[in-house]
């Protein structure tokens, strides 16, 4: 990995031009990068901002079950909150996708992300879906993040029979921040001999609180989460670890020396966006070790494109191939 900044006339990948109209139409004020200064306002805008839907809004008009659970948490923390979902009237154990949302560490909720994945994924695939509401930096920094999500998935995995779901079935995934917390959960549940997931859903993961890739000043002051804003949510989530030689993979997967023994990943991130030399890393890594990574560098794509530009080409081309996946990884016998 080269962490030798480029030069400042620095030779940038063209945006796809699809993705560049939806971007022109968000403004200034959305591509404002998260600083110290203003993350606490950006936090509280955020939150009344996005979308909280209802048990009833996701039920969908009885097209899915939905149930707001709360679970114990690690020793010492408070209950977890699971958001499970299903196709209404579907029998039998369903194979589980087990989600946490983006938002840099920082931002962001258990229901904001169903409604699209019920759509995507739960009908079309006859998933259940369990989304965590894990809890935000810098109010709870780490280990405290990922640890309410190791603590559902053991308590869902426990509790398989009662869930309906198939627990030799289980796909951990995540966008962004998400994603970063799906490795990180896929590493600690492997250390712990926990429940074994059988693949590793990563979306634009976010690995590597160090900063010091190519991409990450390559991309400073033109993705629309740059190194500035990367920075601030590592800080808010680190506290004085951040930077520490010694930081655990747990809390930044990008840290581990040793990823063999990892179920299947797939690992997805724009060739113009801040993550993309951390991602490619992450997958060359686990190819290194022996392992299973199917990698996707999609042209002209900044971070989060699919979320700004739904409908276009190739936010299209990267649904369907998260979808391919999912189908070919969930179709596959657990022992193979």
């Amino acid at each position: 990995m080269d962490s030798t900044p480029p030069p400042t006339a620095r030779n940038v990948p063209p945006f796809d031009p699809e993705l560049t109209g939806a971007l022109a139409a968000l403004g200034e004020e959305a591509r404002e990068p998260f600083t110290h200064e203003n993350l606490a306002a950006r936090q509280a805008r955020d939150a009344g901002a996005r979308p909280r839907p209802t048990v009833h809004d996701l039920q969908d008009d009885g097209r899915f079950e939905v149930a707001e659970l709360r679970v114990p948490g690690a020793p010492g923390a408070p209950d977890v909150t699971l958001v499970s979902a299903r196709p209404a009237g579907s029998t039998g154990p369903l194979p589980l996708l087990y989600y946490m949302h983006g938002g840099g560490m920082i931002m962001g909720n258990a229901w904001s992300v169903l409604p699209q994945i019920l759509r995507a994924w739960a009908l079309p695939l006859e998933l259940a879906v369990v989304s965590v509401e894990y809890r935000l930096a810098p109010g709870t920094r780490y280990p405290g993040p990922v640890e309410d999500c190791y603590a559902g998935f053991a308590w869902a995995a426990a509790h398989a029979s009662a869930l309906g779901i198939d627990a030799d079935r289980v796909v951990v995934g995540g966008k962004s921040a998400g994603g970063g917390l799906a490795a990180a959960l896929a590493l600690l549940t492997r250390d712990r001999g926990g429940p074994a997931p059988i693949g590793q859903l990563l979306l634009c993961p976010m690995l590597d609180d160090r900063g010091d890739t190519f991409s990450s000043h390559q991309m400073a002051g033109v993705d629309l989460w740059d190194r500035t804003s990367n920075a601030t949510a590592w800080q808010a989530l680190l506290g004085d670890r951040y930077g520490a030689a010694d930081l655990q993979p747990y809390a930044a997967p990008a840290r581990a020396t040793d990823l063999s023994r990892l179920p299947a990943a797939y690992i997805e991130v724009g060739s113009a966006e801040t993550f993309r030399d951390e991602a490619v890393a992450y997958a060359d890594a686990i190819w290194r070790a022996g392992g299973q990574a199917e990698l996707h560098v999609w042209p002209g794509a900044y971070h989060g494109f699919d979320t700004f530009a739904p409908l276009a080409a190739l936010s299209r081309d990267a649904r369907d191939a998260r979808t391919r996946w999912l189908r070919r990884v969930l179709g596959r016998p657990a022992d193979s």
